[in-house]
């Protein structure tokens, strides 16, 4: 459960974030953070953007990414997206895969803008038909080692 005091928390660390975004094509800077289920941290992202367009990360991805690099791959129970949008933006469809990726369908997520959070849903509403289905990081079939890290 979020407490008010937890979600002026994830909001303040997405603008924080947003803060950082380096957007000097679409002018249109993003941040996010997420919070940990079970510890409670909280890590941002913000959208890095790049010349040749596909390279650019979008904020979502950035913080996941940030989750996955600190934890191994925890699953979030709480993401603040924020936008200068309004009404604020969701997350696009390839941040939405990859959240899906970590993620359960129940994960909350809060879109906001500088007047704050203006809506909640979660990432099961938003994608409610994802590529693939979500396995707990403990149910994974992951491979023993990577390509390039036998024997030789």
């Amino acid at each position: 459960m979020t407490t008010n005091d937890d979600l002026s928390e994830l909001l303040a660390a997405a603008m924080a974030a947003q803060a950082h975004a380096y957007a000097p094509y679409s002018r249109f800077p993003v941040g996010a953070a997420l919070r940990i289920a079970g510890t409670g941290e909280i890590l941002s992202g913000c959208n890095v953007e790049n010349v040749s367009y596909g390279a650019t990360i979008c904020a979502e991805r950035n913080a996941i990414s940030a989750a996955v690099a600190r934890t191994g791959g925890a699953i979030a129970d709480a993401l603040v997206v924020v936008s200068n949008a309004t009404p604020p933006v969701v997350p696009c469809a390839l941040c939405l895969q990859v959240l899906q990726e970590f993620c359960p369908p129940s994960l909350v997520i809060h879109l906001a803008n500088d007047g704050g959070i203006k809506r909640t849903v979660t990432l099961g509403e938003l994608l409610p038909q994802p590529f693939s289905t979500f396995t707990a990081p403990e149910d994974r079939d992951v491979p023993a080692s990577t390509p390039g890290s036998e024997s030789q």
